[in-house]
């Protein structure tokens, strides 16, 4: 197939007996819709490529010149492009995770390869039995994008003051009010040495390093990024981690 995309699908919806509207993340445009014409019949080479969390390569029809930006493209064809066991548990959960919060974030038609280089290594490193690594994989996820859409402050400053950040002070991370020194102590505060570890790997474009500095300060993170993300998602409660909550409980 000439002139693939790389793309993931986030989401589906039914549009006819035989077709689907798909919302996909691609290297090279962003978030898309695109119309899989067919794609619910049985012998549709489509229906067993169209899975979550797999890597693919895709085709779009042609747009009408002055066209590019339409809502809907039209699917021509995707091929597996090789990817990882399908995920289960808890890691299936996670990665729709990752999905619902590109759905509600991410603008569509708005391109972020380095965003994409993390989503594909973090849904890789889901399958991983370390709980560990898992979170320290989301953590680092959740942190570049913040950043890739402009949420997220320089951590290695003081937002305010522009004073540079002290590795043995702690810090709040304001999503109204960027990086505030603070005596207080709470349990939303992060180390100095946390915010400028974090802010050297995203400088150096380094996501190894960025997941490492997560998995190192975990208890710090959890409360930070939780609170920036639902600041600028307008809700507490985002609807996998409910249908998580529920799950868990019916396990209980």
């Amino acid at each position: 197939m000439s002139r693939a995309l790389a793309a993931y699908v986030l989401h589906h919806y039914d549009w006819s007996e035989s077709s689907v509207i798909l919302d996909l993340f691609t290297r090279e445009q962003g978030r898309i819709a695109v119309a899989a014409k067919g794609a619910k019949r049985p012998f549709s080479q489509l229906r067993s490529v169209l899975l979550p969390f797999q890597r693919l390569g895709i085709a779009l029809g042609r747009q009408p010149p002055g066209d590019q930006s339409r809502e809907v493209h039209t699917l021509r064809g995707a091929e597996w492009s090789g990817g990882h066991p399908m995920l289960t548990g808890a890691a299936l959960f996670s990665g729709f995770y990752l999905n619902e919060l590109l759905m509600k974030l991410l603008a569509r038609h708005d391109p972020h390869t380095a965003l994409f280089d993390a989503y594909a290594a973090t849904v890789a490193a889901l399958s991983s039995a370390d709980d560990g690594q898992t979170q320290a994989a989301l953590r680092a996820f959740e942190i570049v994008l913040l950043k890739e859409i402009g949420l997220l402050p320089d951590l290695a400053v003081e937002t305010a003051s522009r004073r540079a950040v002290v590795a043995d002070r702690r810090y709040l991370v304001l999503a109204d009010a960027g990086v505030v020194e603070t005596d207080a102590e709470r349990d939303a505060t992060t180390s100095g040495a946390t915010l400028v570890a974090l802010q050297t790997a995203l400088d150096a474009a380094d996501l190894p390093a960025l997941q490492r500095a997560a998995a190192s300060a975990l208890a710090e993170l959890r409360p930070l990024l939780r609170t920036q993300l639902h600041y600028h998602l307008g809700t507490s409660q985002l609807r996998t981690r409910q249908v998580m909550i529920e799950a868990q409980a019916l396990e209980r």
